[in-house]
């Protein structure tokens, strides 16, 4: 259906107030203008940032608000100025916006090196991605690390090499990955929003090179920022844009 030139009348969630209930309401969408997009989307997840938003704890959130930002759609009608995609195409939208011209277009976050050994903490739907992309850069050691064991099960379809229940362990989980790899991993992933995985996880990258990869979002913690000031020898990226999703990673992914 060409919706250009239209006002759009659809119901959408809508959060009025902080740690309050959603409203279902009725919304109008203003007709397209240049360089917009509108797409039609068939299906949405529901991430955790979207319940940080909702706690009114979130610097950067804004209410009123209609949360939701992975979902997939086809897209109906294009405004003008608009090139790269068109209706009925299938898309992915990013809510981060992306010129693919700047360094961090071109340049990976992780810089991951086949071979290398990775760690991802927090096994559901971003964790299981972030193995997938392991696995598509040749990890040659991939450790899912999680307190589910379904997610566990999971991960190991998704091939991971190694799956640990830190539960299921005396030592701390970090003294566990340090022995697992002579050292400790190359490359760690934080992928559920909890401070202490946080700590986890950077404690458990190797001295000297070790890059932790922070994609969870979480409240902040004076004991975690204070404790970063003391290591000197590994890297801490935090993974708040996604660098070359939209122009080259994300359709290879998808392929």
């Amino acid at each position: 259906m060409d919706t250009t030139g239209k006002v759009i009348h659809c119901k959408a969630a809508v959060a009025w107030e902080a740690e309050k209930p959603l409203s279902i309401e009725e919304v109008e969408i203003a007709p397209l203008k240049a360089h917009e997009v509108w797409v039609n989307i068939v299906a949405t997840a529901v991430c955790h940032t979207n319940a940080y938003t909702l706690s009114g704890a979130d610097p950067v959130g804004c209410i009123a608000v209609i949360l939701g930002h992975e979902r997939a759609g086809i897209v109906e009608s294009v405004g003008e100025g608009v090139t790269r995609v068109k209706a009925i195409d299938h898309v992915i939208p990013l809510y981060i916006p992306q010129c693919g011209e700047c360094y961090g277009a071109v340049v990976n976050t992780a810089k991951v090196e086949a071979s290398s050994n990775r760690a991802v903490f927090g096994l559901g739907g971003v964790g299981l991605a972030v193995i997938m992309g392991c696995k598509v850069a040749d990890a040659a050691q991939i450790i899912g690390i999680y307190i589910n064991t379904d997610k566990l099960e999971k991960a190991n379809k998704f091939e991971a090499t190694e799956c640990i229940n830190p539960k299921d362990n005396d030592k701390p989980i970090r003294e566990v990955l340090i022995d697992l790899t002579n050292g400790g991993v190359d490359y760690s992933f934080e992928c559920v929003g909890n401070v202490g995985v946080k700590q986890a996880s950077l404690d458990a990258c190797h001295k000297g090179w070790g890059t932790s990869i922070v994609v969870g979002v979480a409240g902040s913690s004076r004991d975690f920022y204070k404790a970063l000031l003391t290591f000197h020898w590994m890297n801490l990226e935090r993974h708040c844009l996604w660098r070359l999703e939209e122009c080259g990673e994300r359709p290879k992914t998808c392929e």
